[in-house]
């Protein structure tokens, strides 16, 4: 729209400087048929100079125009206009909005609060949802699960989410509430999905084998969710691999074996223990 109407004062004003030469040669042509035709020529002449005035004069009120036109106008964006969308988040308890499966720092906003998210191709804007005043801006995450939050605005006091965390990891076991502990104090209320991931396991394996998984990976010093959920299923694996295991019940028979002797040598076994008990006194007495 600006340069529509930029174009349109530049015509003018083209047009204006046209009727300036006009009027400057008009005069010319006036002052020559002065000395040549005297007054009466010098008349017809003032006359059509006089409707060329009144055409400057137009012109004069179009520059005017111009001039306020230019005062209004701002100057244009240095840039292309970038796309964006907007959506109303929520600050969760973590100082955070989640935005595609990421974590994006959002104070001065207070916890609870609603806020403005615009976001564009390769940044987001966090802005007041009444006043649409700009709170912070993010460049967007490339990978899902980051977390955009510098360590000084972390906060980690245990939060009513927190508790109901720990208790439910007390239900599985003592390792696994302790594991969720030394995740909590090393991230703070940030890491809290990673702690509802460990104590989900429970929907689909079974506690003691999740107790099992945490003990290992504190002892291999990687107390993390993705770390627990592997080792979990490792473990699930191996159970039902004993489980598909043949028993000692179900072993072919077989008449060979270094720890089976000939047939003969069991025989002379035999016959010897029927006459050592022939040889053997009664301990009952007689019975008649």
């Amino acid at each position: 729209m600006n340069r529509i109407v930029r174009a349109r004062l530049v015509r003018h004003a083209v047009g204006r400087d046209v009727a300036l030469d006009q009027l400057l040669e008009h005069i010319r042509g006036i002052a020559e048929q002065a000395d040549r035709y005297r007054l009466a020529a010098l008349f017809r002449r003032f006359a059509h100079g006089e409707r060329l005035v009144q055409r400057l004069g137009l012109l004069v009120n179009v520059a005017r125009l111009q001039a306020e036109v230019d005062s209004r106008l701002v100057a244009l964006p240095a840039r292309n206009f970038e796309y964006f969308t907007d959506k109303i988040y929520t600050v969760c308890d973590d100082t955070c909005v989640r935005v595609d499966h990421s974590s994006y720092a959002a104070r001065p906003a207070s916890i609870g609060s609603q806020v403005l998210v615009r976001k564009f191709a390769r940044r987001l804007e966090i802005r007041n949802l009444q006043t649409q005043a700009l709170l912070r801006t993010h460049i967007l995450a490339e990978r899902p699960g980051t977390v955009v939050l510098p360590q000084d605005e972390r906060p980690f006091n245990p939060s009513r989410e927190m508790r109901r965390i720990l208790a439910q990891a007390r239900t599985i076991g003592p390792l696994a509430e302790r594991l969720c502990q030394h995740l909590f104090d090393t991230e703070g209320r940030v890491g809290q999905r990673k702690l509802w991931g460990i104590v989900g396991l429970i929907r689909r394996y079974p506690r003691r084998l999740i107790e099992s998984a945490c003990e290992i990976a504190m002892r291999e010093g990687v107390p993390s969710y993705k770390h627990v959920k592997a080792l979990t299923e490792r473990l699930l694996e191996q159970a039902l691999a004993e489980l598909d295991a043949p028993v000692q019940g179900e072993l072919p028979l077989t008449q060979e074996h270094h720890l089976i002797r000939d047939g003969d040598d069991y025989v002379d076994l035999f016959t010897l223990g029927a006459k050592h008990s022939a040889a053997m006194p009664s301990t009952h007495g007689d019975l008649s």
